[in-house]
């Protein structure tokens, strides 16, 4: 069941509500903006492109009710727009190779980030949604992973500046909530795929079918036995809609993943699979604190959103291979025209 898009009235003077979507010229950013216009919001997509790309939006520079600002939500974020009813936190960047090359600015944009994105929406009444994530949980040591669980996090590794960050990020979030009143809600993403993933994502499904298509080995880590579960990013922007529109905030985050679990070899070989590829899979030794296991309880989500994923694996990798299919081949006509 998708959410109602919002009615308005015909009359001129009166102007669609505006939604603020701070790392929109990102992956899941890009998507989200695209269901808010044709949900019938005025979008201001706010992104510093560190690894957001203009690209992922370019559909949308022509449309009257989308605006892209170049900002870093490091900085305060101040806007004059006018009817701004709701704010969906996305700034940071996902992927382990993309965080950890400037930690320190990844832990600003965590932590600092999220306040002055509160801040914005205490000043402006907006409800607002924050982009959590599935690594707040770390090396789990509860399979599969409900909300109620604190988590195995190693706040000193590599992986630490958004780890960690992003559970600062929940604090603030909730004593927002407590001391001012504002309307949270806060979404625990697990790994999710799709169209408009930079091929230098450094993430699993990315890299497998980049290295697929390229005829280059499928790295894999360890011995290929860790599992992840992954979910479309359709699924998810439904998922995050729903909470959104939900009459009442839980008083606590909500996971949003697909709970089908696959080891990082079947993942590999259902890619293989897809692409044709005769690539070879090669090991290389297991990154510090790589999670074992991931996987999401969504038992809250389904009580509370009535939401579950509906794309299966399969369907939404044929979908993200035939993307970067034709990324790869721009990339190359590209090359060739210099």
């Amino acid at each position: 069941m998708a959410v109602p898009p919002i009615e308005f009235s015909s009359r001129r003077h009166e102007v669609p509500p505006a939604a603020v979507v701070t790392g929109g010229a990102g992956f899941v950013g890009s998507h989200l903006c695209d269901r808010l216009l044709a949900e019938g919001y005025r979008v201001i997509c706010v992104d510093n492109l560190q690894t957001g790309r203009k690209s992922n939006i370019r559909h949308l520079l022509g449309n009257a009710d989308f605006t892209f600002i170049q900002h870093d939500v490091v900085e305060p974020l101040k806007l004059k727009a006018h009817g701004i009813v709701r704010v969906y936190n996305l700034a940071a960047a996902a992927s382990p190779p993309m965080y950890q090359r400037d930690p320190i600015h990844t832990l600003r944009t965590n932590v600092i980030g999220a306040i002055n994105v509160l801040d914005l929406a205490k000043q402006t009444g907006a409800r607002i949604f924050q982009a959590s994530t599935s690594e707040v949980y770390g090396d789990p040591e509860v399979h599969p992973q409900p909300e109620s669980y604190s988590g195995s996090v190693n706040c000193y590794g590599p992986r630490a500046c958004y780890d960690e960050g992003k559970r600062a990020a929940e604090t603030a979030f909730f004593e927002y909530r407590r001391l001012h009143d504002v309307d949270t809600r806060i979404a625990r993403i697990f790994n999710t795929y799709g169209p408009r993933m930079s091929p230098e994502d450094g993430r699993v499904v990315s890299n497998f079918i980049v290295q697929a298509l390229k005829g280059e080995d499928i790295t894999i880590y360890g011995d290929g036995s860790q599992t992840r579960s992954f979910c479309f990013v359709d699924d998810l922007v439904e998922g995050i809609q729903r909470l959104m529109a939900a009459d009442e905030s839980p008083n606590a985050p909500v996971n949003l993943g697909n709970p089908g679990e696959f080891t990082m070899l079947e993942l590999a070989q259902l890619v293989l699979e897809l692409t044709g590829s005769r690539s070879r899979i090669a090991h290389r030794p297991l990154p510090q604190d790589d999670p074992r296991q991931r996987r999401p309880n969504i038992t809250k989500a389904r009580e509370l959103l009535n939401w579950e994923p509906a794309i299966a694996l399969r369907d939404g990798l044929i979908r993200t291979i035939e993307y970067f299919d034709a990324e790869l081949a721009g990339a190359r006509e590209a090359a060739l025209a210099v």
